[in-house]
């Protein structure tokens, strides 16, 4: 990632005057308003897929939720049916990726997603991060690089956080639905060094007839400074949440008017999260070192079949996770001598170990454990090491070859004695990335390359049923995946660029969402076809807007069931955003979201609907103060924000269940305000 980081050094560059006027105010001279979006790429990207994202990029327009920063990734739709302190619902080039089964997430270089998690195989919980700090966010798409291996075939971003915050602030914000979110963030020098901290306070009724009840903190706290003649950087966080949630709830409850939209089935589901984690780094000329330690406790009550497995007692269940992570890792790059033209060496490597004490799948009442199916201890130990050789053959033409080398070892101890047990396997994933420079506007890409999920490690040591007693057959350690694109990158100048990239990539398993278990399950090989356009535009100094468009085919390979659909697989998804911000201080934006429908059922008999949504916001920076007004869902779409299609009973219904449409809309309109006072 070292590479992503220099880029995103110079991304962050601006031009800013300030002179002191003649009492001592402070005149603003130019607008500090800096689109990394805007950042030239040509020559440096190895795709036309990837990009950089800056914090003016995220700032103005409004978020509803901190799972949204990954929107800033075109193409990228992050939705949620659940309560708000449960990782959300990430949808990219075809994949309902669940909660991030083939698209991994870093923040300040340390992984996100877990690993034989409680709830879903690669668990991508990002309500950790306070958006405030985060200067750039880099993404790549698709398995071209060496730099990320485990949940990458999709995709890969990577948050990094500012070392010293341009100003400090405090604001407090409201809402309707008992809205309130407090912050406090500052940056100052402290010796040779500077301290950035920040205090995160949120609470949520939501709109939801059961109260959302959300009550969630956080902290950072991080010091930067040398360290001989290196960089160095140590940070402790932390973020405690607690919920209740409305889940999906059942079309035809809805339509008979036994609920309304808004309502609920099961008033004892919600879960909590504790996540707190101390990283350092430290920064040569050449590499970076990062080491880290995450202690993580989850737990989550769900019920989705309400009372189809259990007419008694309910189907209610608890998934828990507790577990603590060590992990080190280090990148490096080098010039190569000897050669007439340029050749860069880039390399590095990862350790990762999950003590996992305790993940488990209990029955419940009313959040009460009445029951076992499963309760396990995990060890699960996790190493890569890639090279990859740049090289310049010309003037504007570019190639690189990459190798990447994952292995991974596991110990499982489980509450059946059969489903216990012990391994080890490795994968080998190479890559290629072609860039011809056509013109002094316009860069060619050619980009070829192998990538991987890794599944479930109970999955790998199962061998009986644990409610059943029937055999179940093991499942590989590794899903590879194999993708290619076709992409071309136009730029002029800062004020305007655009890409266009096609798209191919086979899965050897696809992870699908199953209902009636509330968890992940692997499935048949599968195939995806699509083309994405994504461009920016700065057409005035004050203005700017980005559009993004991704038509993607997806199915089950025809050499297995020919036509067969994947579930939960988006066909199309958009996105336009535009945003001015004047001198004087206004600023503005708009911003929809296009999410196409897709097969609920491998038949394609059901679909899902599309559904559009509109957020705004309008504030005025005035002196010290900002005042702000944030305006979500303001169609007051009652559309649909994630749908299921499986078998659930209710009171009174047969015992064999009905099959049925689940979904949880879209969060009804509403407006936040918010004033914050900097210096």
């Amino acid at each position: 990632m070292l590479n992503s980081r220099i880029v995103m050094a110079s991304a962050l560059m601006c031009a800013m005057g300030a002179a002191q006027g003649h009492e001592g105010q402070t005149e603003v001279l130019e607008e500090l308003i800096v689109y990394a979006r805007a950042q030239q790429m040509m020559g440096v990207a190895e795709s036309a897929s990837e990009g950089i994202v800056g914090y003016d990029d995220i700032k103005i327009p409004p978020m509803l939720r901190v799972g949204e920063l990954v929107e800033a990734v075109p193409g990228m739709v992050a939705t949620q049916h659940s309560g708000t302190g449960k990782a959300n619902q990430y949808f990219l080039r075809g994949f309902n990726l669940d909660h991030g089964t083939d698209f991994s997430a870093f923040a300040n270089g340390v992984p996100v997603n877990m690993r034989t998690h409680g709830h879903g195989q690669g668990y991508l919980d990002l309500n950790f991060i306070i958006p405030e700090l985060v200067a750039t966010t880099s993404y790549r798409k698709g398995p071209y690089s060496p730099h990320v291996g485990d949940f990458s075939s999709a995709g890969s971003v990577n948050f990094d956080y500012y070392e010293r915050l341009d100003e400090s602030m405090i604001e407090a914000t409201i809402g309707e639905f008992d809205y309130f979110r407090g912050l406090v963030a500052t940056s100052f020098d402290v010796g040779d060094g500077v301290f950035t901290g920040a205090l995160d306070v949120n609470t949520y009724g939501g709109p939801w007839e059961l109260d959302e009840d959300l009550s969630s903190t956080k902290f950072y706290a991080a010091y930067a400074g040398s360290l001989g003649d290196k960089e160095a950087k140590i940070s402790v966080s932390g973020y405690s949440s607690d919920w209740n949630s409305t889940d999906q709830i059942p079309r035809r409850a809805v339509e008979s008017g036994d609920i309304s939209p808004l309502g609920f089935i099961d008033a004892d589901l919600g879960g909590n999260t504790d996540r707190y984690e101390l990283s350092g780094s430290i920064t040569g000329d050449d590499w970076r070192w990062t080491a880290y330690v995450v202690d993580y406790d989850f737990n989550l009550f769900s019920n989705f079949t309400y009372n189809l497995e259990n007419p008694i007692q309910g189907d209610q269940f608890e998934q828990a996770d507790d577990r603590t992570i060590y992990g080190t890792r280090i990148d490096g790059e080098r010039e190569i001598s000897g050669f007439s033209k340029p050749v860069r060496f880039g390399w590095g490597g990862d350790i990762r170990y999950d003590d996992i004490a305790d993940v488990g799948l209990f029955p419940t009442v009313a959040r009460t454990r009445v029951g076992t199916i499963r309760d396990d201890s995990v060890d699960q130990l996790s190493a890569s090491a890639y090279g990859d050789l740049h090289f310049t053959l010309s003037e504007r033409l570019r190639f690189s070859a990459g190798l990447r080398a994952d292995f991974m070892d596991w110990d499982v101890s489980a509450q059946l004695p059969e489903n216990s047990g012990s391994g080890n396997d490795a994968i080998l994933s190479p890559k290629l990335n072609l860039a011809y420079q056509a013109t002094d506007w316009a860069e060619l890409y050619v980009n070829w390359g192998r990538g991987f999920h890794s599944n479930d490690v109970r999955g790998l040591t199962i061998s009986v049923d644990p409610v059943s007693g029937d055999p179940i057959d093991p499942v590989d350690a590794y899903a590879r995946s194999d993708g290619a694109e076709i992409g071309i990158r136009v730029e002029s100048g800062e004020t305007f660029n655009a890409t266009v990239t096609a798209l191919w990539l086979e899965l050897d398993s696809e992870l699908l969402f199953v209902g009636d278990a509330g968890n992940t399950e692997a499935n048949g090989s599968t195939r995806r076809n699509g083309i994405e356009f994504a461009t920016f535009w700065q057409p005035l100094d004050w203005l700017a807007a980005n559009f993004s468009y991704t038509y993607t085919d997806a199915e089950y390979k025809e050499d297995q069931d020919p036509g067969r659909n994947i579930p939960g697989a988006i066909e199309s998804v958009a996105s336009l955003g535009v945003n001015g911000a004047w001198n004087n201080g206004l600023f503005a934006s708009i911003r929809g979201r296009y999410l196409g429908d897709a097969p609920l059922v491998e038949d394609g008999s059901v679909s899902s609907d599309s559904s559009f949504l509109l957020n705004a916001s309008v504030g005025w920076e005035w002196n010290n103060f900002m005042f702000r007004l944030d305006g979500f869902n303001l169609l007051d779409s009652d559309d649909d924000d994630i749908a299921y299609y499986y078998e659930s009973r209710l009171a009174g219904e047969p015992l064999g269940g009905v099959e049925d449409v689940h979904f949880h809309p879209l969060e009804p309109r509403m407006v936040r305000a918010s004033v914050t006072m900097h210096w």
